[in-house]
C-alpha cells in the first residue's frame, strides 16, 4: 500500500461500517473511526487528514507525543485517543495530548489521571478497559472488579464514557462484543470501543460507538 491510496481505504472502510450500522438498523453516522496510526510517522497520516479523517489513536505516550503536536497545529480540529496500556507515570502527560483514554484498568491509573486532570483542567474522555477473556497479559480489569473500579472512578469524578475491549485473538469476536456491550448497559454507559480490522463490522453491528482501525487503512507493518 502507498500514501497514495489512502483516500480509496479511507472510503471503503467508511462504506463497511455505514453498511453495518444499517444492518443493525442503528442511526447513521453511530460509529466514531479511530485510526490506528502507532508507529506510523507523520507523511503516512497526512493523507488520511486529507481524506477528511479526524480521530486517531496511539499506543504509547511518548511517541505521539513527538509527532500530533505539528500535525495538531496544522489541523486544530484532530481528535487525538490513547487506545494503548497506560502507566500512572506518564498520566499527566497523557491527559495534556489525548482528548480520550481508552484504557483505564485500575485503582492507582483512577488516582493518577484525576490528579492530573485536576492539574491540568483537561478531563479527556475515559474508556474502562475490561480483560474480556481473562488475559492479565493484555491488561484491563477483569469482570468482576468492573463494579468496584467503576465506582471509583465516579467517585473519583472521572469522565468515563464506556467500555473497551480487545477480545481473544483466536475466538470469534462476536460473543465478546455482546458481552462488553451487556456490561455496558448494566453499568449505564454508552461508549462501547471495540473492534479492529479484523473484526470491525461485527462489533458496529453489537453497537460499537468506537472502532479501532489500523491495517485496513495504513496496511500491515
Amino acid at each position: 500500500m502507498t500514501t497514495d491510496d489512502a483516500p480509496q481505504r479511507l472510503a471503503e472502510v467508511r462504506d463497511r461500517i455505514a453498511r453495518a450500522e444499517r444492518l443493525a438498523k442503528r442511526p447513521a453516522g453511530a460509529t466514531t473511526l479511530i485510526a490506528i496510526s502507532k508507529t506510523h510517522e507523520a507523511p503516512a497520516i497526512a493523507p488520511l487528514i486529507a481524506a477528511g479523517q479526524r480521530a486517531f489513536g496511539e499506543n504509547r505516550v511518548q511517541e505521539a507525543q513527538a509527532k500530533w503536536p505539528a500535525l495538531r497545529e496544522a489541523t486544530p480540529d484532530l481528535e487525538l485517543h490513547l487506545v494503548g496500556q497506560l502507566q500512572s507515570n506518564k498520566a499527566d502527560d497523557a491527559v495534556a495530548l489525548f482528548d480520550a483514554i481508552h484504557s483505564l484498568d485500575r485503582p492507582s491509573l483512577v488516582a493518577a489521571l484525576a490528579k492530573a486532570m485536576d492539574r491540568h483542567d483537561r478531563r479527556p474522555a475515559c474508556f474502562v478497559q475490561v480483560d474480556i477473556g481473562d488475559e492479565p497479559q493484555k491488561g484491563g480489569v477483569a469482570v468482576a472488579g468492573l463494579p468496584a473500579l467503576l465506582a471509583e472512578a465516579r467517585a473519583a469524578e472521572l469522565p468515563v464514557v464506556g467500555l473497551m475491549c480487545v477480545p481473544p485473538l483466536e475466538l470469534e469476536a462476536a460473543p465478546w462484543f455482546a458481552l462488553l456491550a451487556k456490561l455496558a448497559e448494566d453499568h449505564g454507559l454508552p461508549g462501547l470501543s471495540m473492534g479492529m480490522s479484523g473484526d470491525y463490522e461485527t462489533a458496529v453491528t453489537l453497537g460499537a460507538t468506537h472502532v479501532r482501525v489500523g491495517t485496513a487503512l495504513f496496511g500491515a507493518r
